[in-house]
């Protein structure tokens, strides 16, 4: 049986238990990281050197990084239509995944929900959380003129495009921030709020990371 390790309130654990829930694979999910503790023991180790989450072991194959396993997920359980043979199309996907993994989520998470919601406000850096919240309506803006005149990042359906970025929606319109006005990103987020796995794995409440940085 295919085993997740991960805290529910992590935000790239969120991305491959909503997955999991879509391909709807049975699974065992092992809380670790923050108040669960684990990956600093041996045997977490060897699942993950670099004792992070999440990790998966799939019958026997174990593998790390969020972006990976939800390739990797979508290429042994998610053909075609998570994983489309022709590389053209996959890329469709990948590259929308990508641009979530290298600019949206280091610009909103990193430094936004950490520079601002999870810093101490006496350890905030005001100019630069304006600079990010900044960045990310620039971003946002982007995805609202690509959802324009399609439901999802990828098309028609749900895949694995919307993932990554979507992940991020429930943190970023709950925060007490800036945002500008984008129409198609939030009937977006309307539409992705209607898939139980969604509201299951990523509408999670997050109240408990407030001002903690050691979590």
């Amino acid at each position: 049986m295919l085993r997740i390790w991960g805290r529910r309130n992590s935000f790239n654990v969120q991305k491959v238990l909503w997955f999991a829930n879509e391909l709807g694979l049975a699974y065992e999910h092992i809380p670790a990281g923050g108040e669960h503790g684990l990956i600093d023991t041996p045997e977490f180790r060897a699942l993950n050197p670099h004792g992070r989450v999440p990790v998966i072991d799939d019958d026997g194959a174990v593998v790390w990084e969020s972006h990976t396993i939800l390739r990797y997920l979508a290429a042994r359980h998610g053909a075609p239509d998570f994983w489309p043979a022709d590389p053209a199309a996959r890329s469709q996907a990948e590259r929308w995944m990508d641009w979530a993994h290298t600019s949206l989520q280091p610009a909103f998470l990193t430094g936004v929900f950490w520079g601002y919601y999870r810093t101490p406000e006496p350890l905030r850096d005001p100019d630069r959380i304006r600079a990010r919240v900044e960045e990310c309506a620039g971003y946002f803006r982007l995805l609202d003129a690509r959802l324009a005149n399609q439901p999802f990042l990828g098309g028609a359906q749900l895949t694995l495009a919307d993932i990554p970025a979507g992940t991020a929606l429930y943190r970023y319109f709950g925060l007490d921030i800036a945002r500008p006005d984008v129409p198609h990103v939030r009937a977006w987020y309307q539409r992705l709020q209607q898939r139980a796995p969604y509201r299951e794995h990523v509408m999670v409440p997050f109240g408990e990371l407030y001002g903690r940085l050691d979590y």
